[in-house]
């Protein structure tokens, strides 16, 4: 618990001070005084304050509820397949979060992110369900292997559709890769209030799965055995990662590395215990993506590197370097 403790404060400063950064520094420097300011003295007609409130508070607002439903939905992916290397876009989210942006782009004209929210979340749903019914079409049901092999195959052909839409549309190419980057950039709170309540069921779903995924890691037969009804804790990890990481995906595009390594650094720190893995991933990865946001944006002044390049440069070293370490918890 003293170690769950460390993990959770740790992230809590990392997080204050990220905040910070993001609010003085950016495409436009602010002055501390005028960050106060915005919140207590609002004017207006002041162009920082303006910049505070509706550029990048929501973006932060933003940045925490994303962080944490990538970090859990990659926590309980790696606990259910039992495979350190597993991410969400494993079903096929991404691809089907991808085809269906595509689609909304290419051929109903949409460009902005809360016209074509839903058909990103709609796409990352029917992505899931087709996966989870190929992987358990056999007698013997579903398995985590069925299901990554099923989500690789889907991935693979849906992708191929994609290029061949963007490739014969130059409109949707031009609009799509901006999403496809990852970037907290350009939503306000419309998009922020759509994905909150799937998030939230995804959390309260996750929370619920804790005993039941520490079953399922003492082998599926010693899980039975213990009366826990496998085929259900499936679906219910299946459904917490489509609420996730589908509308997290959806609101921000496909950000790497938080689902992946944040489970990694906190199980190096309190073990494979989901009691105190998924309450320090609940913290932790918020924390590393609004971090990366911040390094980004003020690294760059006065541009801006997108949130998804900024987390995969920051965060590419940081999992090598724990891949290779001799700590790592087998799962």
């Amino acid at each position: 618990m003293k170690r769950l403790q460390l993990v959770i404060f740790g992230s809590l400063a990392l997080m204050i001070i990220s905040i910070v950064v993001g609010l003085w520094f950016g495409s436009a420097s602010v002055h501390p005084k005028e960050v106060i300011d915005a919140f207590v003295h609002f004017d207006a007609a002041n162009n920082d304050h303006l910049i505070i409130r509706h550029s990048r508070v929501p973006r932060i607002l933003l940045g925490v509820i994303v962080g944490v439903a990538l970090g859990l939905a990659g926590a309980i992916m790696q606990a259910l397949t039992r495979n350190p290397l597993a991410d969400p876009g494993i079903l096929g989210i991404n691809a089907g979060t991808s085809a269906a942006v595509v689609i909304a782009i290419a051929y109903f004209g949409m460009t902005d992110a809360a016209s074509y929210l839903w058909w990103a979340f709609a796409g990352a749903a029917l992505a899931a369900v087709v996966v989870y019914t190929l992987g358990g079409s056999s007698r013997n049901g579903a398995s985590p292997a069925k299901l990554a092999l099923a989500g690789a195959a889907l991935s693979m052909s849906i992708g191929a559709l994609t290029s061949m839409v963007l490739v014969s549309n130059e409109f949707a190419f031009n609009q799509f890769r901006y999403w496809t980057v990852g970037t907290l950039q350009g939503r306000g709170l419309d998009v922020i209030v759509v994905v909150t309540p799937f998030i939230v069921a995804g959390v309260v779903l996750s929370l619920l799965l804790i005993r039941p995924l520490n079953a399922i890691a003492l082998g599926e037969e010693s899980a039975r055995g213990l009366g826990a009804n496998v085929p259900l804790i499936r679906v219910g990890c299946f459904v917490a990662v489509v609420l996730l990481s589908g509308a997290a995906t959806a609101a921000a595009g496909p950000i790497a590395f938080i689902g992946l390594a944040a489970p990694h650094i906190v199980r190096l720190i309190v073990g494979p215990d989901n009691r105190k893995l998924i309450p320090g991933v609940l913290f932790l990865s918020p924390a590393l993506l609004i971090m990366a946001d911040s390094i980004g944006k003020t690294a760059a002044a006065p541009g801006e590197l997108q949130t998804g390049i900024a987390a995969a440069v920051l965060g590419a070293p940081v999992f090598i370097a724990l891949v290779r370490s001799k700590k790592v918890t087998a799962l």
